[in-house]
């Protein structure tokens, strides 16, 4: 009994441990200040903070104890559409960390069109997503 009271606090802080390391890499980033900033609600951050916490560790629960969420084929879809800005969020900080863009512009000539391709890349993400767990895609 002892063993397993004592694994399940161990698992407990690995989880606490790994979602605020995911939570202090999305702030390193600037994934969660740019999105305070863009939609001027500077005073919301640490609710932001919290939200990132709280949906790490729903999802590490959700994916461990294999939880059913029966949403619907609707709530699918929205969840594809916000699964597809997240991930879209987070490629496009770490290519912007990365100089990315700056160095590939340069490369090959590429002065005009640089908003295009940036929103082209979050729809092409956000449309994978979709259909990725809209068409039940494993």
């Amino acid at each position: 009994m002892w063993q397993q009271i004592f694994l399940g606090f161990t698992g407990l802080c690995a989880g606490v441990i790994i979602s605020g390391g995911l939570a202090g890499l999305m702030i390193g980033l600037s994934i969660i200040p740019r999105y305070a900033g863009i939609t001027h609600t500077a005073d919301c951050i640490l609710l932001y903070e919290d939200a990132a916490l709280l949906g790490t560790i729903a999802g590490v629960l959700t994916y461990l104890y294999r939880l059913p969420l029966p949403i619907g084929q609707g709530g699918l879809a929205v969840f594809g559409i916000f699964s597809g800005i997240f991930l879209g969020g987070w490629i496009l900080a770490l290519a912007e960390m990365a100089d990315v863009f700056p160095v590939f512009c340069r490369r090959i000539r590429f002065l005009k069109g640089l908003p295009l391709v940036i929103v082209s890349i979050a729809l092409g993400k956000s449309i994978g997503s979709l259909l990725f767990y809209f068409l039940g895609w494993q």
